[in-house]
């Protein structure tokens, strides 16, 4: 049983504040919290809100969840545009690494580019079959960095905080994304998941944002 664990807490000048927990809070659908930056005191309330959704646990103050299954693909794909940042060739390399990933490391990455409110929302978790070997990575510029991760506990168990927060960083800001664009940013960020993915564990794996 996976836990949702202490969120990032936001200064007072940020437009929305987390809530804050004593204790661990178990979490039914072994998701945990989102992984940010320090952009993500600006949060993407959309995105945090299907973030924390998941794991059954409310925001007291952010914009509500969307849930609009009409905008989800007819049939499966790991790769979601409807924020229109990717071309049809950008699509297809991007699900066909995706494929890759999951089997070669068991993991499975999800992406959903996106410009809340126009965005399927909590419709993707049934969608996307979402489980504690997922990482859902939602591109959204809303609150300037781009990068938003939600990942399962399986995951956060391999794979050290620290490093989304550097992708976010590194490949998520918005000097970066309004430079090279969004879908830059993006198809930058799966690779460096990948690369992540398929280092052996140990107390030095993705120490480097490649």
């Amino acid at each position: 049983m996976a836990f949702l664990r202490r969120p990032i807490t936001a200064p007072p000048s940020s437009p929305v504040s987390l809530p804050s927990f004593a204790t661990p809070i178990q979490n039914s659908t072994k998701f945990t919290n989102w992984v940010r930056s320090k952009s993500f005191n600006f949060v993407l309330s959309g995105a945090l809100t299907l973030g924390l959704s998941l794991s059954g646990v409310g925001v007291a103050v952010a914009k509500v969840g969307v849930n609009k299954p009409e905008l989800l693909p007819k049939e499966f794909s790991p790769v979601i545009d409807v924020g229109g940042f990717l071309s049809d060739g950008q699509e297809k390399r991007l699900a066909q690494e995706i494929a890759d990933i999951e089997n070669d490391t068991g993991f499975k990455l999800r992406v959903l580019a996106q410009n809340y409110p126009e965005t399927p929302g909590l419709a993707i978790k049934d969608f996307w079959q979402v489980d504690d070997r997922t990482i859902v990575f939602v591109a959204d510029p809303t609150f300037g960095n781009i990068l938003n991760f939600n990942v399962g506990a399986s995951v956060d168990l391999d794979i050290p905080r620290s490093f989304w927060s550097r992708l976010a960083g590194k490949y998520g800001n918005i000097f970066y994304w309004k430079e090279k664009g969004e879908d830059a940013s993006i198809e930058a960020a799966v690779m460096a998941i990948s690369n992540c993915l398929r280092e052996p564990v140990g107390p030095n794996n993705c120490s480097e944002v490649k």
